[in-house]
């Protein structure tokens, strides 16, 4: 169980830097508009700021989980993968968008229950 746990977070941490990038960098490009469902070129290079902005959140919750995994330190991995999930539920609520809870937040709460079983039941 511990090997499954450090793949999720793994893949929680890969996720998230794959946001970061749409965000930070893709946001203007047709990768990223179509991603987040942006509908013209005039809004998105209005809110590219605030993107790049929630893409370095991003970015600090792939180095938080990275972090967790180099350190070997599961209430570090826990904290951000907690994090990730709170994210995950304020984004689907905020969005009205059912996709945020599905591509963010079933990795980030498997990964929460796997560390919570093998905190507590191993």
């Amino acid at each position: 169980m511990k090997i499954l746990q450090t793949i999720l977070i793994a893949l929680v941490a890969i996720e998230h830097v794959y946001i970061l990038y749409l965000e930070m960098f893709l946001w203007t490009k047709p990768k990223g508009m179509k991603t987040f469902g942006l509908k013209s070129k005039e809004f998105a290079e209005e809110t590219k700021t605030l993107a790049a902005n929630q893409g370095l959140y991003n970015g600090f919750l792939a180095a938080g989980l990275f972090w967790s995994l180099y350190t070997e330190d599961t209430d570090v991995s826990l904290f951000f993968i907690i994090c990730v999930c709170v994210a995950a539920l304020y984004g689907a609520y905020s969005t009205k968008s059912k996709r945020i809870l599905i591509v963010q937040g079933i990795p980030a709460f498997l990964a929460l229950a796997v560390m919570l079983f093998n905190r507590f039941l191993m």
